[in-house]
């Protein structure tokens, strides 16, 4: 049985349920195949050695995903290319290529959880009432471990930038 979180998150006040384990730093990020763009899967392995910003988001097709997500591609665009910024939806593949085309999205790489919700089980961050993800970000370290995570509490709320650049300044200060 999955692990239940009642109340862990809410959408406009109203509390919702996640589905799986709360990750914590020091944790190895558990692996996970999503959909690229092009339907070709890519794992966390794909990413190894690099540092991640993971963006977990309901919809790039809602006001505030949207505005996530163009500031993480601007501030991916300041950041050394050993530091990838990978945003994940249940949004199909073709529609975050064509959401990309639109916002001029080039920094970001958007992947899907549409087929198994497995990256959402496993990140805890799958809401049992809508089967969308939550607004969560982890930062996790060349060696796949978790450095830093953040749970937005509503889902209508930005994540605070800073505290993730600061994660990943700290991470590149390590060298």
């Amino acid at each position: 049985m999955m692990e239940e979180r009642n109340g862990a998150i809410t959408f406009q006040g109203m509390p919702l349920t996640l589905l799986g384990p709360e990750l914590k730093v020091g944790e190895r990020a558990p692996d996970f195949t999503l959909a690229d763009n092009g339907l070709q899967p890519k794992t966390l392995g794909d990413y190894s050695g690099r540092i991640k910003i993971i963006s977990a988001l309901p919809s790039l097709d809602t006001p505030v995903c949207d505005t996530e997500t163009r500031r993480f591609n601007q501030e991916a665009a300041k950041l050394p290319g050993d530091v990838v910024v990978l945003t994940v939806s249940m949004d199909l593949p073709f529609a975050q290529k064509r959401w990309c085309a639109a916002a001029g999205i080039d920094r970001v790489v958007t992947l899907s959880d549409y087929k198994e919700r497995a990256f959402g089980s496993a990140y805890g961050v799958l809401i049992r009432e809508i089967m969308l993800l939550a607004r969560a970000i982890f930062v996790v370290d060349g060696n796949n471990v978790i450095r830093h995570t953040q749970l937005v509490p509503d889902i209508t709320m930005e994540p605070d930038y800073e505290a993730v650049l600061a994660a990943v300044r700290a991470l590149l200060q390590q060298g």
